[in-house]
């Protein structure tokens, strides 16, 4: 989902980022992680604390929310953080292939960029963790993953296919297997208001895979965490009635499952729901949260300004195999109102997941 953007100042700074080919924020190669392990895990075995949020432009964030996102990350200390809609685009000249899991930084303008975001990875708490890039060939989409260097994945694949080599177009997921669980991050396609190649028929397509994904690799948990773009219920919405009726220019779908606001589409909804039913999933926040919460229970808010001023959708989420249900400790929005407090200047709030330590009888 979009908004505005706060104006970006200018970043005067001439300092170099420190980074070398040995740095753990470096590209990986064929999908393996190379970062160093910490001996810092304490008696963690496996992370358990998550954080996941569509930080609306990664750099922007960078230049201008860092310190208060910085505290906040310090403050909850999570094992893994997971983002979506970097907008930084994959390295690569013009007119050659592109490398989706490097930053882009052949040209003045680009290196400047890469060296503001990788001051702010290389600064505390974030210099704790190694990063993996999905990026999109220019500044749209991509996803980033930052896992602790105490914890080291058996593997990191960007396809929903689990392949190495294979990046999903526009960057739009990360995958890291440990040894008791996957842990997708993914930005969902939108689903836009019309039907055509771009908009319903794109995300039907992706709603199919994921469906595919989660049938095809059950014999591990799943942890899903990400900007879904839906809506899954009434519940989930601060206006139901505004959203199912919402248009574009008066456009009218064909279907009628397909009319509203894209992510609170009938449509959407129902194959979302058989995701989760047909992949024995279950949604952590609604798990823990029944009642609807005006204040806090929304992760996306609209323009403060105009007819989405006040009207939020909870489109961000944490979605666990039923595995792993009962090992569910806490699963909160860390933003409310809607003058977006705790949002970083993102449109989106950061979400967070805890899991209790694995028992020997949740291993048999």
């Amino acid at each position: 989902m979009k908004r505005f953007f706060k104006p970006v100042e200018k970043d005067g700074s001439s300092k170099k980022a420190n980074v070398s080919a040995s740095s753990p924020f470096s590209s990986v190669n064929d999908g393996e992680e190379t970062a160093e392990i910490s001996s810092e895990n304490g008696d963690k075995k496996e992370p358990l604390k998550f954080l996941t949020w569509n930080a609306n432009s990664f750099l922007l964030r960078a230049k201008n929310d860092w310190p208060e996102f910085s505290k906040f990350v310090e403050n909850l200390d999570p094992d893994i953080i997971a983002i979506q809609e970097v907008r930084m685009p994959a390295a690569g000249s013009k007119g050659t292939p592109k490398n989706p899991r490097e930053l882009k930084d052949d040209t003045s303008s680009s290196r400047e960029e890469k060296q503001v975001m990788m001051r702010g990875l290389s600064s505390s708490p974030f210099r704790n963790y190694a990063v993996w890039w999905s990026l999109s060939d220019f500044k749209y989409a991509g996803t980033a993953l930052l896992i602790k260097k105490c914890f080291k994945p058996q593997k990191v694949s960007f396809s929903l296919d689990r392949t190495g080599s294979k990046h999903e177009p526009e960057g739009r997921v990360i995958l890291a297997e440990f040894e008791s669980f996957r842990f997708l991050n993914t930005y969902v396609p939108n689903n836009g208001w019309k039907d055509e190649e771009t908009s319903f028929h794109r995300r039907r397509k992706w709603d199919k895979r994921m469906l595919e994904f989660v049938l095809q690799n059950s014999d591990k948990p799943l942890i899903w965490c990400g900007d879904l773009n839906v809506s899954h219920e009434d519940i989930d919405v601060s206006h139901p009635e505004f959203f199912s009726a919402a248009k574009l220019n008066g456009y009218v779908p064909p279907n009628k499952e397909d009319s509203g606001q894209p992510g609170f589409t009938l449509s959407e909804r129902k194959r979302f729901g058989a995701i989760l039913k047909e992949g024995k999933l279950v949604d952590a926040y609604r798990h823990l949260h029944k009642e609807k919460d005006m204040e806090h229970g929304f992760s996306w808010s609209g323009h403060p300004v105009g007819k989405y001023r006040g009207k939020r959708m909870r489109i961000d989420y944490f979605i666990v195999s039923e595995k792993l249900k009962d090992r569910i400790v806490s699963c909160e929005m860390h933003g409310q109102g809607i003058e977006l407090d705790g949002f970083y200047g993102s449109d989106h709030c950061p979400l967070s997941l805890e899991l209790s330590a694995k028992s020997c009888e949740s291993e048999t």
